[in-house]
């Protein structure tokens, strides 16, 4: 099995950006919240959107090695969420904001999904589930 292996780099960068944001925190005394500091935003964002997007990720790269796909495949679909991620998170954190890392970083997250996505309905629709 392929995909526990982006689970696990997934879950490091979800550590190493949960570490950036209780620093931020703890540097401006912001016990809760944003403390209506853009810097405080930017970090809480920055790991919370890793939050929303990344288990769906994970789920369809699990749901797609289940129901057969090639290895070669299961590998790119991890290293597009593992890379979007990175980007999306690099670009969002950054003061003055490089979109392009952000943009780059949601195409490639969407390109795993829907890539993922089709590949298990085309599975299920072949083989019937």
């Amino acid at each position: 099995m392929i995909w526990p292996v982006y689970v696990a780099l997934l879950s490091v960068l979800f550590v190493v950006l949960s570490i950036r944001a209780l620093r931020v925190r703890r540097r401006l005394g912001v016990p809760i919240g944003d403390g209506g500091n853009a810097l405080m935003l930017r970090a809480a964002r920055v790991h919370a959107n890793f939050a929303e997007y990344a288990p769906l990720g994970l789920l369809l790269i699990a749901g797609s090695e289940v129901v057969g796909a090639p290895g070669y495949l299961v590998h790119a679909l991890g290293l597009a969420l593992l890379a979007g991620r990175l980007s999306h998170a690099y670009g969002v954190s950054q003061e003055h904001e490089v979109f392009a890392f952000r943009v780059a970083g949601m195409v490639l997250t969407f390109a795993c999904y829907f890539v993922a996505a089709g590949f298990i309905l085309i599975r299920a629709l072949l083989v019937g589930g």
